[in-house]
């Protein structure tokens, strides 16, 4: 059984998936802008009560490792390092860009399926993807205007909190783009699955952070290390 958890973006969010299965065993999620590090724990642990064994019954942990919330990134890496500390199991990271778009993978939408975030001030994080869901543009950080020209000729089909931006940047190009049908947030139950495909010897539960913070972070905890750029 995965314990999947996401405090990447605006919602504190926990399922159990069993492998095999494509919906959870349990889940929750809470949609806030603020205060994911006091809601994280207590949302665990009322997913977590519904499984028998409890947390003995966890074999696995997957984290959405960002781009996101700087802030949110971190108290679920760490939260995860911690559960899978003290449950003995591995710990993988999902990138949130590729749980955004794993659902519109899933029913086979037409690529390139675009995930976008915004990331405030005219900036988008985004990746594009195939129908396989290999990569077509690597994740990065760009304004709404260069990533509406470096997607291509299109139709997109866009997902994320940044997609209307992108979409609007691409209708100013003539190109065509579809916003429709997909959440703003990656859905909890891709977090899991993604995360049991994930191999923990590569997809490590280590922060994606695709720029600077806003605001200077305290200093990391020894469950977290350093943040890094890629």
């Amino acid at each position: 059984m995965i314990l999947a958890i996401d405090t990447a973006l605006a919602a504190t969010s926990a399922c159990l998936l069993a492998p095999g299965d494509t919906k959870p065993f349990a889940a929750d999620t809470l949609f806030m802008e603020a205060g994911h590090a006091e809601a994280l724990l207590p949302l665990v642990d009322r997913v977590v009560a519904r499984l028998p064994g409890g947390f003995s019954a966890i074999t696995r942990v997957a984290v959405t490792i960002g781009p996101g919330s700087f802030t949110g990134i971190r108290i679920g890496v760490s939260a995860a390092r911690a559960f899978g500390l003290a449950c003995g199991v591995p710990v993988v990271g999902v990138s949130t860009l590729a749980a955004l778009a794993a659902p519109a993978i899933a029913v086979g939408a037409r690529p390139p399926i675009v995930a976008a975030i915004d990331a405030r001030h005219g900036n988008v994080f985004v990746q594009s993807f195939g129908a396989r869901g290999e990569t077509l543009l690597a994740p990065a950080l760009m304004s709404a205007a260069a990533a509406a020209r470096a997607l291509g000729q299109g139709p997109l089909r866009l997902i994320g909190s940044g997609g209307p931006a992108v979409a609007r940047a691409a209708f100013a190009l003539g190109v065509t783009a579809d916003t429709e049908g997909f959440h703003a947030l990656p859905d909890i139950d891709f977090v899991a699955r993604l995360g049991l495909l994930a191999d923990p010897d590569t997809a490590l539960p280590r922060p994606l952070y695709l720029k600077a913070p806003d605001a200077t972070p305290p200093r990391p905890s020894g469950l977290l290390a350093p943040a890094s750029a890629t």
